[in-house]
């Protein structure tokens, strides 16, 4: 008389498109958090440019106007000279025009692992450029006039907000990812254990000669 084992071999069942979902689903967070960064920090930076372009570039009913100033630093040696209670406003006026972008502008990049170096060239380049553009849009409307000192601190306002913000924040978010996706993935574990259950085996079964 032979004896047999028979043993019937159900391992995870890869063709079984709910546990693929549950195991790709584990993956699934990075990508939709990234995607809604994206879309925030994209959001957010149109209405702030679409806020700027209408607050510098409305007409102003003026008796009459300063010249251009193309001297680097001159206009603000002149307000430092006025004193500190008189310049406040005016430089921080120039600081806080665009300084939202440089928390904005990466958020519409929506990378977490990038050099810190280049994220802030990248974000001073673009501030940058913007508060050009106002300023060359500035020559056509009544009553603006160019500042290059304005440029300089719009410049200046976005890297300082770049520095205090974006390099804590993406390191925040570079600990919590992780974290929450093996929140995600301990569900998602036990429920293709239950799918999967045991193995069945059907003990020795005798076979006659």
């Amino acid at each position: 008389m032979f004896e047999g084992r028979v043993t019937s071999g159900c391992g995870t069942d890869r063709t079984n498109p709910r546990v693929l979902g549950d195991v790709q689903g584990q993956g699934d967070f990075g990508g939709i958090a990234a995607i809604r960064v994206r879309t925030a920090g994209g959001i957010l930076l149109l209405a702030h440019i679409a806020f700027v372009a209408w607050l510098m570039l409305r007409p102003l009913d003026v008796p009459w106007v300063m010249p251009p100033n193309l001297h680097p630093l001159a206009g603000i040696r002149a307000d430092l000279a006025l004193g500190w209670p008189a310049a406040v406003k005016p430089l921080g006026e120039g600081l806080g025009l665009l300084a939202p972008l440089g928390v904005l502008l990466p958020m519409a990049h929506g990378r977490l692992t990038v050099s810190p170096l280049a994220s802030l060239l990248r974000t001073a380049a673009a501030a940058c450029l913007i508060s050009l553009g106002i300023a060359l849009l500035q020559t056509g409307v009544p009553g603006r006039v160019v500042d290059v000192d304005s440029l300089l601190l719009n410049t200046a306002g976005a890297i300082v907000a770049h520095l205090l913000v974006v390099p804590a924040a993406r390191a925040r978010l570079r600990r919590w990812e992780p974290l929450h996706e093996g929140l995600e993935a301990e569900p998602a574990t036990f429920q293709e254990g239950l799918s999967q259950g045991r193995t069945p085996t059907i003990p020795r079964v005798g076979i006659a000669p």
